[in-house]
């Protein structure tokens, strides 16, 4: 916009009449913000603040008392409790019972089976059930080298491009 002499007094007069930037704007028929950019450029006096206070005056509402030091409660140590997960299917040597990391405050419905890291005897960590129910484990069947699955997880995990492609058209 050119701010016209006439512009500027008509901006100076709404103003010491204290309506709102967003009202002289409109009444000037440009932005708010080209209202608050002009007004600072002039150095026209602060506009109060739009914010409702419940009385003229009123004091300010105490700040929140600073705490220091630390506010939450200690997080108890995480346990390592022994549980046998059962294995998908009978193998030749069974492997020993993985161990299932459990955070102390969860309540035993919530509890269940966690693969342990990959060590001697990678095995599958491939989900099956529901997790959060009894019933959830992992297939724990030997992993295909380099890679987190079963032989079986593998070609459903890893589908190629190229074979969605061809099973669409048929």
């Amino acid at each position: 916009m050119d701010w016209t002499d006439e512009a500027i007094a008509r901006l100076r007069m709404l103003w010491d009449e204290g309506h709102s930037t967003a009202e002289i704007g409109r009444r000037m028929s440009v932005s708010k913000n080209a209202v608050v950019g002009k007004a600072h450029r002039l150095n026209l006096p602060a506009r109060p603040s739009p914010i409702r206070r419940d009385a003229v005056g009123a004091a300010r509402p105490a700040a929140p008392r600073r705490v220091t030091g630390p506010t939450l409660p200690p997080l108890p140590a995480v346990q390592t409790i022994e549980r046998e997960v059962a294995p998908a299917a009978p193998q030749a040597v069974q492997p020993a019972p993985r161990p299932v990391v459990v955070a102390p405050s969860r309540p035993a419905s919530m509890l269940r089976a966690v693969p342990a890291s990959r060590g001697r005897n990678p095995s599958c960590c491939w989900p099956i059930g529901e997790p959060g129910t009894k019933s959830f484990r992992f297939c724990d069947a030997e992993a295909t080298s380099g890679k987190p699955y079963c032989s079986e997880h593998v070609q459903l995990a890893y589908v190629k491009v190229r074979d969605r492609r061809e099973d669409a058209v048929a």
